[in-house]
């Protein structure tokens, strides 16, 4: 690679020329990989056919490669920037919420896309999106992402959607004649506070907030006390999906925020289960695979980068985890994800989704705004009941 620098400088060669040359040899050496991966990944996204045989994207890529796989499955973004931060790992698919996080900390790496043939063919409403591109440096590539939806009992709901986010922020009897008291859920991380500013948003723009994830102390306050009033009806703060699945079916659960996967997962159990696009919109996560600035196997990582890309895993992982794929050719021909996935899956419905963002104090809707670290500390003291 020095020896290719030196001609170019001796030749007077262009700059973009030399580029790509020391790309393509960077691509010859990627071809050798490590022999390991080690990745912090959502429930889910990386599958190698143990729960479903026609789920697996991770023994071609092994059989390939020669790049063995390791997962460390993570229930919350802050638990996958803990791990990022003790070190130890090679890849994150990494939240909105936690990105931006790894980039300010110095625990993830600028991700050089000419190594990255695919990268092309990314869906160019992601190609710089502002949760993992910082000064016009992408510190990874786009995996997969999805609304954050209302999923409700078709039961109870008696066939009607709900269609306000009210029935799990206020005390009220659903159409069942039940209160909706100890029957709701609400998700189990400092990032739903923005999901009680979205609703704010839409019920009192009084309050003049722009974005769920830019909020002054007034607003943030009338955000924690919403929340303080959810808090006296949640029967249960959700983080793992599984389990959250189980109390729709066993535990009298009829309404919470959720993820595609698990609704999609009680579908598929014929549970009387549906979900919804409220009228104030939603929140919702586009997850990016982000490369540890101290990676053990980088050429390893940059060939599941590549691999994470191809339309085949895109259009598998979406079909699985009820996501959408971050390349547009996942759409079509995959037997899996079918031609209609991704528009069940609301592919159409980006520009709906309030993606998250890290919250910090210096923020472009107002002059100043609360910082993560203290929707992390009260929305312990909400749950606490403070």
């Amino acid at each position: 690679m020095k020896q290719i620098l030196k001609s170019c400088t001796a030749l007077t060669l262009s700059i973009a020329f030399c580029t790509q040359v020391m790309a393509q040899e960077a691509l010859k050496e990627l071809g050798k990989g490590e022999g390991e991966l080690s990745i912090v990944a959502w429930a889910g996204y990386i599958e190698r056919g143990d729960t479903d045989k026609n789920y697996d994207w991770v023994t071609g890529f092994e059989k390939e490669t020669g790049c063995k796989v390791s997962v460390k499955t993570a229930a919350t973004s802050d638990e996958m920037v803990a791990l990022m931060n003790e070190g130890g790992f090679d890849l994150v698919t990494a939240s909105g919420d936690a990105s931006l996080r790894l980039v300010a900390g110095k625990r993830v790496q600028p991700i050089n896309t000419d190594l990255i043939p695919s990268w092309k063919t990314v869906d160019k409403r992601l190609q710089d999106a502002p949760w993992y591109t910082v000064k016009g440096v992408h510190y990874g590539v786009p995996y997969v992402w999805g609304p954050n939806v209302l999923m409700y009992n078709t039961d109870v709901f008696k066939g009607k959607p709900p269609k306000s986010w009210n029935v799990v922020f206020e005390e009220m009897n659903l159409p069942d004649g039940k209160s909706n008291k100890g029957r709701v859920q609400a998700y189990d991380g400092p990032i739903h506070i923005a999901d009680a500013a979205n609703y704010l948003m839409f019920h009192k723009p009084e309050l003049g907030i722009k974005s769920p994830y830019e909020l002054n102390e007034d607003q943030y306050k009338a955000a924690l006390d919403l929340l303080r009033v959810q808090r006296k009806l949640a029967g249960r703060y959700w983080h793992d999906a599984m389990i959250q699945v189980d109390d729709f079916k066993n535990e009298g659960v009829v309404a919470s925020g959720s993820w595609p996967f698990q609704v999609n997962l009680l579908k598929s159990e014929k549970q009387p289960v549906a979900s919804e696009f409220p009228e104030e919109g939603t929140t919702g996560w586009a997850d990016t695979t982000m490369l540890h600035t101290e990676s053990a196997h980088p050429n390893c990582a940059y060939m599941w980068m590549e691999h994470s890309l191809s339309a085949k895993v895109q259009g598998d992982v979406s079909a699985w985890f009820g996501a959408n794929p971050s390349v547009a050719a996942a759409c079509k021909g995959n037997e899996l994800l079918t031609d209609e996935g991704c528009a069940t899956n609301g592919y159409n419905d980006f520009d709906k989704i309030k993606f998250w963002r890290t919250p910090v104090a210096k923020c472009e809707s107002q002059s100043e705004c609360v910082p993560y670290h203290r929707w992390v500390s009260d929305y312990i003291g909400v749950i606490g009941g403070r």
